[in-house]
């Protein structure tokens, strides 16, 4: 546990860094402070950075904690160190320099920026497509995925219950593909699964799930629905293909969420998810994630695995 006092100068992994404010309370509804928050990110940064090294990093900022105003984050802050390693991308709205966490010593300066949800897109920085640099523009540019992921939005009046049963219609079709599914709690309301893939133009991504999209609406109307429209989702289940778009992100793996308790979008076994009852059984707090991981290790370690299949060709029934 990091102590809790006004301003400590502290050593991470060989960086030296000042954190402020250790007894700000994060979560005004459970009590955990700035300090219980860096304390998670450093005891997990073993195995989160590996699904966020490399990715171009947005994070979501409390700066009073989660009861006051936030906001998203893309550039990297005034004052960024210089041994925080960001990115430059052309984007539609003019470069952004990211910030990229490939050490354990980012995600502590991050925490104690109060940046408390970390997302990341399905490209890596390493793998842009030449093309993207070409055309001025990240999304007029093809960057090349390597994760496909299925995003389960539940409509008004289902369950979690509901998005568990989603998932696994999802990972049924993934895997019958050839794909290897993970499966992943938001953290929030909703579910997200994945499947790693050999590098893919984004588009191509995005087209594969969203034909996915319209088979599994096909197939069970009365459960999936086709349409990005609020009102026609309701009792029904929607895959936001769009979050395969390059300039989308989503939340990576073991971060926190913004939420009235800390919760962390949490790595998943297909037994958990088959055997949801209810809500309780897929919201994790830190300390829930810190004792699974020391039990199973990474449940995500197949979206790092080196041999990637590639993504499939779509057929006429869908994806």
């Amino acid at each position: 546990m990091v102590p809790a006092a006004d301003n400590v100068r502290t050593r991470v992994a060989g960086r030296e860094l000042s954190i402020v404010n250790l007894d700000k309370v994060m979560y005004p509804a459970t009590g955990y402070t700035k300090a219980e928050v860096i304390s998670y990110y450093s005891q997990i940064a073993d195995v989160l950075l590996p699904h966020v090294a490399d990715r171009a990093l947005t994070r979501v900022r409390f700066p009073d904690g989660v009861s006051g105003p936030s906001f998203y984050e893309k550039n990297a802050p005034a004052g960024t160190p210089d041994w925080v390693r960001t990115a430059r991308i052309l984007t539609s709205d003019g470069p952004v320099s990211y910030v990229v966490a490939d050490e354990p010593a980012t995600l502590v300066w991050l925490a104690n920026l109060a940046a408390l949800e970390l997302h990341v897109p399905q490209w890596r920085v390493g793998v842009l497509d030449q093309r993207t640099a070409a055309s001025g523009a990240l999304e007029r540019g093809e960057p090349l995925a390597d994760r496909v992921v299925v995003d389960l939005d539940p409509g008004a009046g289902t369950t979690i219950v509901d998005v568990a049963r989603a998932a696994m219609i999802a990972a049924e079709r993934l895997a019958s593909d050839g794909l290897v599914p993970v499966a992943q709690t938001s953290g929030s309301k909703g579910i997200q699964v994945y499947a790693a893939v050999a590098p893919t133009p984004s588009r191509r991504i995005w087209a594969y799930v969203k034909q996915l999209n319209g088979t599994l609406h096909r197939r069970q109307p009365d459960f999936f629905v086709a349409s990005m429209s609020i009102a026609e989702r309701a009792g029904r289940i929607y895959v936001d293909y769009n979050q395969n778009l390059a300039a989308r992100n989503t939340i990576a793996p073991y971060s926190l969420r913004g939420r009235e308790r800390p919760t962390v979008a949490t790595p998943l076994t297909w037994e958990e998810v088959a055997a949801t009852a209810g809500p309780d059984d897929l919201r994790f707090s830190p300390e829930d994630v810190l004792d699974r991981v020391a039990e199973h290790g990474d449940l995500a370690a197949d979206l790092l695995h080196p041999d990637r299949p590639e993504l499939p060709v779509a057929d006429e029934d869908g994806a």
